[in-house]
């Protein structure tokens, strides 16, 4: 789904300029692509932030409305003042319907796993997955469906069921999610088995001083001999 934002275009630049701005509630921004010249714009804060706040996120499909034309974009940089809760400045990528777009989607777990039913952990390894599709195909977000990952196992980017739509870019080989065990056990398991280590070392220094104890006896009775 579009979303539609009124915008004008902007003369001034620098510093003060953009402060003026932002302090009549609006937000400084530039809309580039497709060979076209850069277009310097603002936008009002309140209807940027509707326009962003979707379930689509930084993939939302945005009508911009110039001087009186209609120029399709998706946001690309957003920068924001975290203290104060502001948009600082946003730069918008012009596209067109019928060119594909490269977007990263982000992947949401779902399902019930076995080996979280049997005492295992998930591990959520990768956060979004990189595709290429046309604009109107990007999904709000991708399923990686963890239901039948047992304990000590995997999910890839090969496993995820994705729609034909997309062209994936991530590593197929790139894992996921993965279920192991709790950390406590995992810290036993690493104890219990340096210490196994240590023993059979141990063993060792102990069977080869016995051995060389052997040998300075054996070498002595030669002696005397």
């Amino acid at each position: 789904m579009e979303r539609k934002l009124k915008v004008e275009r902007r003369d001034g630049t620098g510093k003060g300029s953009a402060r003026k701005l932002r302090a009549a509630g609006k937000v400084p921004g530039v809309v580039y692509g497709r060979g076209g010249d850069p277009i310097l714009i603002t936008a009002d804060a309140r209807e940027l932030f509707h326009v962003l706040h979707t379930e689509a996120g930084m993939n939302v499909l945005v009508e911009l409305g110039v001087d009186g034309d209609e120029l399709l974009a998706m946001p690309r940089e957003i920068q924001r003042d975290h203290l104060r809760g502001q948009f600082k400045h946003v730069d918008f990528l012009r596209i067109a319907r019928d060119v594909k777009v490269t977007v990263e989607v982000p992947v949401h777990i779902v399902g019930d796993s076995e080996g979280v039913r049997t005492g295992g952990v998930v591990e959520h390894h990768l956060w979004n997955l990189h595709v290429e599709c046309l604009p109107q195909d990007v999904p709000a977000s991708i399923e990686a469906d963890i239901t039948h990952v047992a304990l000590n196992d995997s999910l890839k980017v090969a496993d995820l069921r994705l729609p034909r739509t997309l062209t994936v870019l991530t590593d197929p080989e790139e894992i996921v999610v993965s279920v192991v065990p709790p950390q406590v056990l995992r810290v036993e398991e690493e104890e219990e088995l340096e210490e196994a280590v240590e023993g059979e070392e141990a063993e060792a220094g102990a069977e080869g001083a016995t051995g060389e104890e052997a040998g300075v006896h054996a070498a002595e009775g030669g002696d005397q001999g």
